[in-house]
């Protein structure tokens, strides 16, 4: 591979406002790829892969570079210059490279990568949790797969096409799929590509989500016709998904304390030809208790440490903080206790999180139970889903049943 220097500027720009403004990465790399309207998909794939690549080994390549935050542009050139050798790429006659020592960056690679918290690059505080919570054994398999570039993944909007007949319209636009099982709406792209340019995608035929967050809607055992609520629908692709499996019967009451989440759904909803949504923003608790024992069906797809989808998101890694948890699972708690009341008799709810962490998922789910308002609820199933084993983000997801 040759190294371009106007790709390469573009990736230093990138990773100085990624680590030093706190920037998140997914929205610098959106505007890093419209700088230049020559790029082509290659160009344009080494700046958003080279970006997320630095971001999530960010603790290992400044081990490796002997610098240390906040970083100065040298910093950021020299954890490059320490990508690029551990790619095997040869580094250009550049002013930035200049005595870059190529064998002790390998030796000290080959020496970190004997400890697990530089090895997958992560706090001191995240590796002992990790531990803590999962054991030795279990953390450093699933730390490890969390490492891991994420497929993309789509959700077939079946109200639109089958999954057979949007692989055929994608095949015929060279991006090559295949179906995964146990997975029913599922789509992967056998390579990562942008699929949003797509009339597919522009009509509604599918939503990028994840094997893992598809799982959550088929949980909730809905039916055409029913009430359902989802409690925490942010912008919409779980509720999405509830609506089509209801067949657009019925009401999905989308609830959020963010307004302009609920509008980018209202917008996905539009395109996706959905229509038995309702949104409604929670401006104060009236929203909530005019609900109370009025739903047949509550997903509370709670806010979390976001644990369990560090492949997409690497950079909650350097963001997230340990008060952030403890904090995080106070409200979890204070969710489930208030929006359980809008489940009816006989009716179901799910808690879902994209954490690994017990204290957020099975011990919530426990401590619920024990409580005042959880007595009315019997626990029927739940489902750990752990990256090293599914191959797709970790989550959590917890069945109850009202009596």
């Amino acid at each position: 591979m040759r190294l371009h220097r106007n790709l390469c500027f573009a990736v230093i720009d990138g990773l100085m406002l990624i680590f030093n403004e706190g920037q998140y990465a997914d929205k610098v790399i959106s505007q890093l790829l419209k700088r230049d309207k020559r790029w082509g998909a290659r160009d344009r794939g080494f700046v958003a892969e080279t970006t997320y690549d630095i971001v999530r080994w960010k603790r290992l390549y400044a081990e490796i570079a002997e610098v240390k935050e906040p970083f100065d542009r040298d910093n950021i050139w020299r954890m490059f210059a320490v990508w690029a050798t551990l790619k095997g790429i040869k580094l250009p006659d550049w002013p930035y490279f200049e005595n870059t020592p190529t064998r002790k960056i390998k030796g000290k690679f080959d020496e970190l990568s004997k400890i697990r918290k530089y090895r997958e690059s992560i706090p001191d505080w995240m590796d002992e949790l990790g531990e803590k919570e999962l054991g030795k054994e279990l953390w450093t398999k699933e730390i490890s797969a969390l490492n891991e570039q994420a497929d993309v993944i789509l959700r077939v909007n079946t109200l639109k096409t089958t999954k057979e007949a949007l692989q055929a319209e994608l095949f015929d636009l060279d991006f090559d799929t295949e179906f995964l099982p146990n997975y029913p709406d599922a789509l992967k792209l056998k390579e990562r590509a942008n699929v949003f340019q797509t009339e597919a995608f522009k009509n509604g035929f599918f939503e990028v989500q994840d094997a893992s967050s598809q799982l959550v809607a088929d949980f909730l055992n809905v039916e055409p016709g029913m009430r359902v609520v989802d409690a925490c629908a942010g912008a919409g692709g779980k509720t999405l998904h509830i609506a089509t499996l209801m067949q657009n019967k019925g009401q999905v009451i989308a609830l959020d304390i963010y307004g302009n989440k609920l509008n980018e759904l209202k917008r996905r909803a539009k395109r996706n030809g959905v229509f038995n949504v309702e949104t409604r923003a929670i401006e104060t608790t009236k929203v909530i208790k005019k609900l109370y024992d009025k739903a047949d069906r509550v997903l509370i797809d709670a806010p979390c440490s976001g644990l369990g989808v560090l492949r997409r998101n690497p950079d909650a890694k350097w963001k997230l903080q340990p008060e952030f948890i403890e904090n995080i699972k106070k409200t979890q708690q204070e969710i489930l206790q208030q929006y359980a009341k809008i489940v009816k008799s006989g009716g179901q709810l799910v808690y879902a999180t994209c954490s690994i962490l017990p204290s957020e998922n099975q011990d919530q789910i426990n401590y619920f139970l024990t409580s005042e308002t959880g007595k009315d609820f019997t626990f029927v199933t739940d489902k750990k889903v752990l990256s090293h084993i599914s191959g797709y983000d970790g989550f959590y997801m917890a069945l109850l049943k009202k009596n």
